[in-house]
């Protein structure tokens, strides 16, 4: 019998358990729900999220690990099974399937998901390097049939980069608040911590790379410490483990500072912090951020491009301070554990970022009607 649903492509690459797997998971779960037939075309497949996956996805393996060597497998794909539309989440991924649907021959629509500002990312880097970045974008990018960005700041730097008129450039927030982050922020607490009902734990959550900025978290915290007693739990996996524990035991903090390891539900311990804190130097959209207000706790934030000025209005909803500057991100933070908004107030925020609405507009963008 010939498949009566909509069908979808979703190219990933998943290489960790970071944003982008996660929020791609979710639209996957989301888009499944609302009934569509999924295809999750998979470049690499490191990471824990697979599990998840509802028993309808159709996981296909291209048995590949790098974007550029998928092109091959993928325009057999698609010849074979000549999907209507892909999404391919990332830039690489991106441009692997514009040159997989040229190889192939066939008509399936492409439209490329982008997460982060590309530019920040590459502050710093030569001209050079910017330049070899750029210009596949710039060359490609007027192919695919639509560009969707995770925030206003990320299509604003995309088309900065590539030229393509605004119209092919869609907004459409992550699918950050799921069916079921309530539920799992209620399982029982996963550390002591959280429920001895000691000194309030203040809490940062992401890759430990370079991008988070936590040095300047620790440092912040050190100096909140001296006024107010805290404890910080930072949760994520990354290269900058060890170089962030020998920092907080350098300024003396190293006891009052937790890192566990990849957590399967991050939202048991978001759900019980007194206070989140994302100290990034650029993000595309900031998840951890969103979901703690889902979750209603306050938050501070860098005023980083390109999405904590969009999430929290401005500074409506929580402080905005400038990367990097320790005093200023410390004084936040006291502030806002004195005074904490309502967590209804910060529930409503972030409304928006429900996965059904995200899916929907996912959907209504690409042209799918289920």
């Amino acid at each position: 019998m010939a498949e009566s649903r909509a069908r979808l492509a979703i190219l990933i690459s998943l290489s960790g358990q970071g944003g982008v797997e996660r929020m791609v998971l979710n639209l996957v779960r989301e888009l499944a729900r609302l009934g569509l037939a999924i295809d999750l075309v998979l470049i690499r497949e490191e990471s824990g999220h697979l599990a998840d996956l509802p028993a309808g996805v159709n996981v296909v393996r291209l048995g590949t690990r790098h974007s550029a060597l998928s092109v091959g497998p993928l325009a057999r794909y698609l010849a074979e099974h000549r999907p209507p539309v892909l999404l391919a989440a990332k830039d690489r991924a991106g441009r692997a399937a514009l040159a997989a649907r040229e190889k192939a021959g066939v008509d399936t629509r492409i439209y490329i998901r982008l997460g982060t500002t590309l530019s920040e990312a590459l502050e710093g880097r030569s001209r050079l390097r910017k330049w070899f970045r750029y210009r596949p974008m710039r060359r490609l990018y007027p192919q695919a049939d639509g560009i969707i960005a995770v925030s206003r700041g990320v299509a604003d730097d995309v088309q900065t980069i590539t030229g393509l008129d605004g119209s092919r450039i869609h907004v459409i927030h992550n699918p950050v608040i799921t069916p079921d982050l309530h539920a799992r922020a209620a399982e029982p607490a996963p550390h002591p911590w959280l429920s001895d009902g000691g000194d309030p734990v203040v809490m940062g959550m992401g890759r430990l790379t370079r991008q988070k900025d936590f040095p300047t978290l620790i440092r912040a915290f050190a100096r909140l410490r001296e006024r107010t007693p805290a404890r910080l739990i930072i949760l994520g996996e990354g290269a900058d483990r060890e170089a962030l524990a020998a920092l907080a035991r350098e300024i003396g903090v190293g006891d009052h500072l937790l890192m566990p390891r990849f957590q399967t539900n991050p939202y048991a311990w978001l759900s019980r912090a007194r206070l989140f804190v994302l100290s990034s130097l650029w993000e595309g959209s900031p998840n951890a951020l969103t979901e703690a207000m889902a979750l209603g706790i306050p938050v501070v934030s860098t005023d980083c491009r390109s999405g904590p000025r969009e999430v929290l209005d401005g500074g409506r909803f929580g402080p905005l301070v400038q990367p990097g500057d320790v005093a200023s991100l410390a004084e936040a933070m006291e502030r806002t554990l004195a005074e904490p908004l309502p967590a209804d107030t910060l529930r409503g925020a972030v409304r928006n970022y429900r996965a059904e609405v995200s899916a929907r507009r996912y959907l209504e963008t690409m042209g799918i009607k289920t």
